[in-house]
């Protein structure tokens, strides 16, 4: 029987648990975003440049993340702060009226996720043992993954239940209590 037993310290079950929430909510609308486009009346082009808009942001946000990430004593206020920006992001898709209020909202998310994202690394390598590191960014991946199962069936759920501004308030709620979470722990932990 293998060994799953993979040995995290208090900081990175903190870090993996709220990054899950962030990961959960960017899953539950993953397979249904072409949906919500066409909602709003756009179409799959538009669900495609929206999403377009989004990881343009995050690429040419990342570059400068990285640097101000290696300058910033406290990375863990940037990914408190990413996070809040992300669910504010949400939030705004239950007021989104226009396909390029869409693509604003986009790009605001993914410069949120871009920025935070270097410093959410910072962070969990610092904790990590040297050599356990392998196990514990697995450990991760692995959360990534089970974030995106979890999610995308949830979503699903909510939007068939409740609708689409149900689902943006619940995914604005998880990002929000990450975010708090860490604002509100104490520097030393992580």
């Amino acid at each position: 029987m293998p060994n799953f037993n993979i040995h995290l310290n208090k900081a990175l079950k903190i870090m993996l648990g709220t990054n899950a929430f962030i990961l959960i909510s960017g899953a539950m609308l993953a397979p249904i975003y072409a949906l919500f486009v066409d909602k709003v009346g756009g179409s799959l082009l538009d669900a495609s440049l929206t999403g377009g808009a989004f990881a343009f942001a995050a690429g040419i946000t990342t570059i400068v993340a990285g640097k101000f990430a290696d300058k910033i004593k406290q990375n863990e206020l940037i990914v408190a702060a990413g996070y809040a920006v992300i669910g504010l992001g949400y939030l705004l898709f239950t007021q989104v009226n226009s396909v390029i209020f869409l693509s604003l909202i986009q790009a605001l998310i993914g410069s949120a996720e871009a920025f935070y994202s270097p410093s959410f690394d910072a962070v969990y390598s610092k904790h990590l043992s040297v050599d356990r590191a392998g196990r514990q960014w697995g450990a991760w991946e692995s959360i990534n993954y089970f974030s995106m199962s979890f999610g995308a069936i949830i979503g699903g759920t909510v939007v068939t239940l409740f609708g689409f501004n149900a689902l943006f308030i619940l995914m604005a709620c998880l990002c929000f209590s990450s975010a708090i979470y860490i604002y509100f722990l104490p520097r030393r932990l992580l």
